[in-house]
């Protein structure tokens, strides 16, 4: 039997259909009559020929308007569109940095994608260096944002000819490339939670230990232009899977991360050598003038970017001679000076310290510069923690009033200054097959609010490990203010050959707290880091450690601005782990630590010398309360 198909179904004789005419039209478009702002998607022409994706939004009606500009490597047309609306402040309130100072005072906002990634030309480089030994091209980002400006003064017909750059973190490191041989129309920069130096106390390194969980960060950032490929686990939870990983390089080799420019440049780099030294920003700007005004943005319980922002601060401080330069620090995570600033995890502030920042910090500071407004905020602006207010000042940090030396002793008590008893020791057995986790498991990504909070977290999970050494003083009957860098000097020994060393600054609340009950005993981290042992004689020089020698280890906490009030109590924990945020030191000499082998890891003993000529915390102190 032959089976036949529907007629219609069949060929035209003439081998031709009668073609359905097409229901899209080959350029629409849209209809924007009833939107407040205007969109323009423009391409602009770099001096190297390469041209780079800008979205500009123009409030309707807008004339002399001063312009607020943005770089990015996060997509500029989603930060301009986050929400689809005919009202500017709704289309970019979730992703833009100062969406109601923009909105409340007319401004023009420029997104702008950096050259290699979404809609702009040309190739990607990680934090591009600028022209010179690690650069010799002739652009970078400087030249990047300098030949935009110039294009957007004589092409967006209702600005004044006034631009200020401003972003977070990697656009945060943008408007310092920018203020580096500026255009003259480039009249203010807002840095805030700026990339400043990777190897440091940014996002790569913190003096010498790697964070790992960064590997994600580096993957999907890297491997296309438009962050196309998505790391993938198969965990529940990220401290097994890196400790199943065994190493970051290992991690790296499985996902096939030896084809990244970048994460190779990394894996060749494990210490500060000049790769890391040369495109430090604070260095670079130290040979700067500053003429530009600039507002550096500190957050002090910064989970990504706790160092740069204060360490380009001092930097620039040393020649500013036209009193250009501004300093914020909020009680903020990386970036929540955009959002609700009313608390921090478990930490209550009493108020929006975003809000404020916003509207009596930020706001004045663009206002005098892109309008001529006469209000200029104070050079230092700064929440204190603890006592919950801002304080002003002219200079960080606030108000210096000598030094408060912390003596740990060996039956775990924490002489706050004077003279410390007979030498003693506390030891710990670390053992890189159980790592002391940095939050509580399951540890998720380096995304969303377990990650936000974490600097904040209660410390009790850790002092209640045999492998964390603590530290506590007795009931404060006087407030201890605090302004400034902790600096740690810890004499300790090990059974090994390298260590690491978590140093944290800690202020335990009473045992019980009426207001908010679930803060009754509460340990809120202060101050807190970790030192790579085998950089104590230099970043540069790697060195193995003698076995079961003390040696001293010399090194800078993250800065605080803290009240510990009466009825509470200083606490200080040591430890020699924070995973899997920071890779397993193994504990046993390697070239490179990157690269450790399954039976590199070895438990060790730490000991801590405590009491006279050990180990000491000096603190910043800090005048009023």
């Amino acid at each position: 039997m032959t089976l036949v198909g529907p007629a219609w179904a069949e060929p035209p004789k003439d081998g031709r259909y009668n073609a359905l005419p097409s229901e899209t039209p080959a350029d629409f478009k849209p209809a924007t009559g009833a939107f407040d702002y205007e969109k323009r998607d423009v391409m602009i022409l770099m001096r190297d020929g390469v041209k780079l994706h800008t979205v500009i939004l123009v409030p309707k009606g807008a004339k002399h308007a001063g312009i607020l500009f943005t770089r990015t490597p996060y997509n500029a047309t989603e930060m301009t569109s986050a929400i689809e609306s005919g009202h500017l402040a709704v289309s970019v309130s979730h992703d833009d940095d100062a969406s109601d100072v923009l909105v409340q005072d007319g401004y023009i906002r420029v997104v702008q994608d950096i050259r290699g990634k979404y809609g702009s030309e040309g190739d990607y480089v990680m934090n591009r260096p600028v022209h010179g030994p690690l650069n010799p091209t002739p652009v970078d980002d400087s030249t990047d944002a300098y030949d935009t400006i110039d294009w957007l003064v004589h092409h967006v017909a209702e600005s004044n000819g006034r631009v200020a750059i401003l972003g977070i973190s990697y656009d945060g490191f943008e408007p310092l490339m920018a203020i580096i041989h500026p255009h003259p129309a480039l009249k203010a920069a807002v840095p805030m939670n700026p990339m400043v130096d990777g190897w440091m106390g940014d996002d790569w390194f913190h003096h010498g230990a790697f964070r790992q969980q960064n590997l994600e960060y580096i993957y999907e950032q890297t491997a296309s232009r438009k962050n196309a490929f998505k790391w993938a686990v198969n965990y529940a939870d990220d401290y097994q899977f890196f400790l199943e990983g065994v190493s970051a390089g290992a991690i790296a080799r499985h996902y096939g991360m030896e084809q990244l420019g970048f994460w190779n440049k990394v894996l060749a780099h494990p210490a500060y050598d000049a790769f890391w030294s040369q495109q430090a920003v604070d260095k670079i700007l130290a040979h700067e003038p500053v003429t530009v005004p600039t507002m550096v943005v500190a957050s002090l319980w910064d989970q990504e970017d706790i160092y740069g922002a204060f360490a380009v601060y001092h930097a620039m401080k040393a020649h500013d001679d036209a009193n250009r330069l501004f300093l914020v620090a909020g009680p903020w995570f990386h970036g929540q000076e955009v959002g609700d600033g009313s608390s921090l995890g478990a930490v209550r502030f009493g108020s929006d310290t975003a809000l404020y920042f916003r509207q009596h910090i930020l706001r004045p500071f663009l206002a005098h510069y892109l309008k001529d407004a006469v209000d200029v905020p104070a050079p230092v602006n700064a929440f204190v923690t603890g006592a919950n207010r801002w304080e002003t000042g002219s200079a960080w940090p606030l108000s210096p009033a000598g030094t408060l030396t912390l003596r740990p002793q060996s039956d775990h008590a924490l002489l706050l200054g004077g003279a410390s008893s007979a030498s003693g020791s506390v030891s710990y057995v670390s053992d890189p097959a159980h790592p002391v986790p940095y939050r509580p498991r399951p540890v998720g990504p380096m995304s969303g609010r377990g990650w936000q909070h974490w600097l904040t977290n209660d410390q009790r999970e850790a002092a209640s490990r045999p492998d964390v050494a603590t530290f506590t003083s007795q009931v404060l009957t006087e407030p201890v203010r605090i302004s400034g860098a902790p600096r740690v000097h810890l004499v300790a020994s090990t059974s090994g050959t390298d260590a690491d060393w978590v140093v944290k600054v800690i202020d335990v609340y009473p045992d019980q707290a009426a207001q908010q009950p679930e803060m009754g005993g509460y340990q809120l981290g202060i101050s807190m880091d970790i030192f790579r042992g085998r950089y104590r004689e230099g970043f540069d020089k790697p060195a193995s450690l003698t076995a079961n020698v003390a040696l001293p280890y010399d090194f800078t906490l993250p800065n605080a601005n803290h009240v510990f009030l009466p009825g509470h109590r200083i606490m200080v924990q040591v430890q020699s782990s924070w995973f899997p945020l920071y890779d397993r030191n193994p504990q046993r000499f390697v070239p490179n630590i990157l690269l450790a082998a399954p039976g590199d890891f070895v438990p060790a003993e730490q000991r801590i010398v405590t009491g006279a000529d050990g180990t000491t915390i000096d603190l910043p102190l800090s005048k009023g309360v």
